[in-house]
């Protein structure tokens, strides 16, 4: 017998409400298939699938390695503003959480990136002398308005390394440098932009590495989504495993190196898949 004149509302309008009122990322659809896996078990699509769901949700962490992050972003999607990057950082921890067909089926903890803030470092050019301040530098603006950007959004937390002024120097763009030894360019003739400044960050991964352990031996969560392609944490997704954590490595289309892969439940890429070339192969061992 069918209501349709009452006060009582239908499945239908109920999840319509419930879609609507709840933040992306903070509470789970009810509309899944009780899989904690797309194609999950034999529970699927039943009452005790629904049970088996609200009793042991998936609940996921979602990590990014921002250097390798806004690398692969330039590649598939050219120059962006900071705050569409952000969004669509934003995004891609998100669609972590639904499965093939885009239903919700995991829970977000937390949405984790790692970077640096830009270099405060104020000197000179290696051969012209020139002053020059880095720290208000386009390259610099950005990265500002980028880290700014995610610091408003719903679900993120910054874990922010260092560039230790003390340590940047200038070296020579390894182009050129093959250039000098094969004898195609002379010594006399280098110039300012024949050199770049050596800014490498410190703590980033430390911070990384720290935090899939403390997730893993507090039981905080029961997945744990790695965006890089840097087989360095080869050490720390080991560990999640052996405590029980599904890890999951996002690679963003990119290449990894087998000692990575073998170490990981599973590798999935949400975000649009480029065209092959062979930019698309990263060195996975030393991300800028």
């Amino acid at each position: 017998m069918e209501i349709e004149k009452s006060g009582v509302l239908k499945k239908e309008e109920k999840i319509a409400m419930i879609e609507v009122s709840s933040a992306l990322g903070s509470k789970f659809s009810l509309i899944h298939s009780g899989n904690t896996e797309p194609k999950g078990n034999s529970f699927s699509d039943s009452c005790a699938g629904d049970m088996l769901y609200h009793i042991s949700p998936v609940v996921t962490a979602v990590l990014v390695d921002a250097g390798f992050f806004l690398k692969r972003v330039r590649r598939l999607f050219g120059n962006l503003p900071p705050q569409e990057v952000a969004k669509k950082l934003h995004k891609l921890a998100l669609d972590h959480l639904n499965d093939e067909w885009g239903r919700r089926i995991a829970r977000l903890y937390r949405i984790f990136v790692y970077d640096a803030p830009p270099a405060a470092w104020k000197g000179h050019t290696p051969l012209g002398r020139k002053s020059i301040d880095i720290s208000s530098s386009p390259t610099a603006q950005w990265q500002h308005g980028f880290h700014e950007a995610l610091r408003g959004m719903r679900k993120v937390a910054l874990r922010m390394g260092e560039v230790l002024t003390s340590q940047v120097r200038w070296q020579i763009k390894s182009s050129v440098l093959k250039e000098l030894t094969g004898g195609r360019k002379k010594w006399d003739d280098l110039t300012d932009d024949d050199f770049c400044l050596d800014l490498r960050q410190k703590g980033v991964d430390m911070r990384l590495g720290l935090d899939i352990a403390s997730l893993a031996f507090k039981r905080q969560v029961n997945q744990i989504v790695l965006v890089s392609g840097d087989a360095d944490f080869v050490p720390a997704a080991k560990l999640a495993r052996r405590e029980g954590i599904d890890f999951i490595l996002d690679p963003m289309w990119a290449t990894i190196r087998t000692a990575l892969y073998e170490h990981i439940d599973g590798l999935r890429s949400v975000c649009p898949k480029p065209a092959q070339k062979p930019e698309d192969v990263v060195d996975t061992v030393n991300i800028p």
